[in-house]
């Protein structure tokens, strides 16, 4: 009988690391290379290459330009910045957990210093919040802002809340700059952040951030006051629906 020890061989999956195979081998060709050459150097057979050449260029990680197999935009997201969501993909899928879920659902990510709605999702019964302080300039005030500022620096919180003052909205905001540093400070990724009626009076949000490259982003649902008891819930459901995208996508590549 065999025991596990720390110099256990780890579980790989194959198919990933043939598609890396081929990355690598289209990173060495600056003007691209057909599907023959990068097959071979790649050490796979052609039909695989084929098959694994074709998701990759699906999915935006290569583009095929006169025969030849180039880097595509998320792959130059990869190395060069913080990816960004594909806008179809987030868009349909907001659209069906809105759905799914029976509560608006948002999507908004942190760049260039800024907080950046993507997307939002609601449902005729349960219609979205509607922006009557801008997204942007009040990001203490609702879930997402606090989800997406509670993933930064002290040095890059510091610098947002300089250009975008801690502000009442409602009695319920929070009051002043400090209180919501050490709020900040509090929380765990982990957890969902909750905001009850600081954006809006009669509204509680939930917000959860997502782990998307090295993007800042969060997603979040909200209800009506009267329906507060269904707010976890729905956020967990949210959660599990993300998962489930984000391990389908990372599993497109396999055969």
């Amino acid at each position: 009988m065999t025991t596990a020890s720390s110099t256990a061989v780890p579980t790989l999956i194959g198919s990933v690391q043939r598609a890396l195979r081929l990355m690598e081998a289209v990173g060495t060709h600056r003007d691209g290379a057909p599907a023959k050459q990068l097959a071979r150097e790649a050490g796979l057979p052609l039909p695989t290459a084929y098959h694994l050449l074709r998701t990759l260029t699906h999915e935006g990680y290569l583009r095929r330009e006169n025969g030849v197999f180039l880097f595509g935009d998320a792959a130059e997201r990869l190395g060069g910045g913080p990816a960004t969501p594909r806008p179809g993909v987030i868009v349909d899928s907001l659209a069906h957990w809105a759905d799914v879920i029976g509560a608006p659902v948002y999507c908004a990510l942190y760049r260039d210093g800024e907080i950046e709605m993507v997307a939002v999702a609601d449902t005729p019964s349960l219609p979205a919040v509607r922006e009557w302080a801008s997204f942007r300039e009040t990001g203490h005030a609702h879930a997402l802002g606090q989800c997406l500022l509670s993933q930064l620096d002290e040095r890059a919180r510091e610098d947002h809340l300089d250009r975008h003052p801690v502000r009442q909205l409602t009695r319920y905001s929070v009051r002043d700059r400090q209180t919501f540093l050490d709020r900040l400070r509090s929380m765990k990724r982990t957890e969902p952040v909750i905001e009850r009626q600081e954006y809006v009076m009669g509204t509680v949000c939930a917000a959860i951030p997502i782990t998307v490259g090295s993007a800042v982003a969060a997603m979040a649902v909200s209800l009506p006051l009267h329906q507060e008891e269904r707010l976890l819930a729905a956020v967990e459901q949210l959660r599990c629906e993300v998962t489930t995208l984000l391990r389908s996508f990372v599993f497109s590549i396999s055969i």
